[in-house]
């Protein structure tokens, strides 16, 4: 058996092809608010992953980092009034209580952006030294111009990358840069803003040098996988591989894995609309599983409407799945497990694989092929009965 997943940058279902330990790397979030439902679709799908390259026998080391030092959180702690990393420190267990609830795999290791400094400010060091950064007005800037491949992850058109830049944080019409698409490796702090020394200035990480940084020093120059939202592929992956394989020359990731984003009820969700939906909420009225269920009822790649009445929706199914796994009989669940691992390894088709686990649920249900049996129909009834 052979895991299929698409890379985002061949644009193709590949074979994921991996030795025995695979070296995944997943940007995690920035804490400075609670997990929403966005968050939790994109671990889901890492940690199907995760599961699956582990059933098939792999040693799988999974790194999630924090960013607990960027343009979003120092601004939010200061509407707060609280220090950045309190606030870091209580949004990350929240997270951690949310993933734990949705049965999400633990990451391996969890680096902090702040306890990677020295390795940045060593990378960017390197980067003024071999020509491909610059230094002006006390920011430290990436040159794209250095690096021929910039845009091969995305394939966008520079327009393109330059209106997502503006909409995403890249502030392209800075003066200061020596082109719109050229990005922050270390900047100036304000005044109340944490600061680290650096041989080129007292300062703060850019945001895409600290998850290179914290990738390399887990993983080595290269990773296995490389995940996250589709929100990601640019700029902020698009600069990781620039960045990182200006300074090793070689591949920084085999496989680049993207999930799609989730909209509720009709609209994206954003802070800005305030329409997003918490994992602690649901918590609050749904059984885990459920939620879980919910999502997976969703391709990865599919961006998806998440309306209330999904959880109902689970929720029925997670009490057919736990009826059935009552039952003392039912048919051979072999044939049903052949399915779901089928349907994961053609590029994470969890909707296929639970519809293998509804079907068999069914069929244990259904008490066999004489479904008027009373013998089969007290059969069921217990079942249900002890849900």
């Amino acid at each position: 058996m052979t895991l299929r997943l698409y890379d985002t940058a061949r644009r193709a279902v590949v074979p994921f092809e991996v030795g025995e330990t695979a070296r995944l790397y997943v940007c995690g979030i920035t804490p400075y608010d609670s997990t929403h439902l966005g968050h939790a679709a994109t671990y889901l799908t890492y940690d199907l992953v995760t599961r699956r390259l582990e059933d098939l026998g792999h040693t799988v080391r999974m790194v999630r980092n924090i960013t607990d030092v960027d343009d979003s959180i120092l601004p939010k702690a200061r509407e707060l009034g609280v220090p950045y990393l309190e606030l870091a420190d209580a949004e990350m267990a929240r997270f951690r209580s949310d993933m734990a609830a949705l049965e999400m795999r633990p990451p391996a290791a969890e680096p902090r952006a702040t306890e990677a400094v020295p390795q940045i400010v060593e990378m960017v060091a390197r980067l003024l030294e071999s020509g491909n950064a610059y230094l002006t007005a006390g920011t430290v800037y990436f040159d794209v111009a250095t690096f021929a491949r910039f845009g091969s992850l995305s394939q966008y058109s520079e327009d393109q990358m330059v209106r997502l830049a503006r909409v995403r944080g890249g502030n392209p019409d800075d003066p200061h840069r020596r082109a719109p698409l050229d990005f922050v490796l270390w900047q100036t702090s304000a005044a109340d803003e944490p600061a680290w020394r650096a041989p080129f200035g007292v300062g703060r990480p850019g945001w895409h040098i600290e998850c290179s940084a914290m990738a390399m020093h887990e993983h080595g120059p290269t990773l296995d996988l490389h995940g996250g939202g589709t929100d990601l592929i640019f700029p902020h992956h698009e600069c990781e591989i620039a960045q990182s394989e200006s300074l090793t020359g070689v591949p920084f990731a085999r496989h680049w894995m993207h999930s799609a984003m989730v909209n509720y009820e009709g609209e994206k969700m954003s802070k800005s609309l305030g329409n997003l939906v918490f994992v602690s909420e649901l918590l609050e009225v749904a059984d885990p599983r459920a939620i879980r269920l919910a999502l997976m009822a969703h391709h990865y790649r599919s961006g998806f409407e998440w309306y209330d009445t999904d959880l109902a929706d689970a929720t029925a199914l997670l009490h057919r799945l736990l009826a059935a796994a009552r039952c003392p009989d039912g048919p051979d669940p072999r044939r049903f497990a052949a399915r779901v691992r089928e349907a994961l390894d053609d590029d994470l088709d969890a909707p296929a694989a639970l519809g293998a686990l509804d079907d068999l649920a069914s069929a244990v249900l259904s008490g066999g092929d004489d479904r008027s049996a009373p013998a089969a129909l007290a059969t069921r009834l217990r079942c249900w009965a002890s849900t």
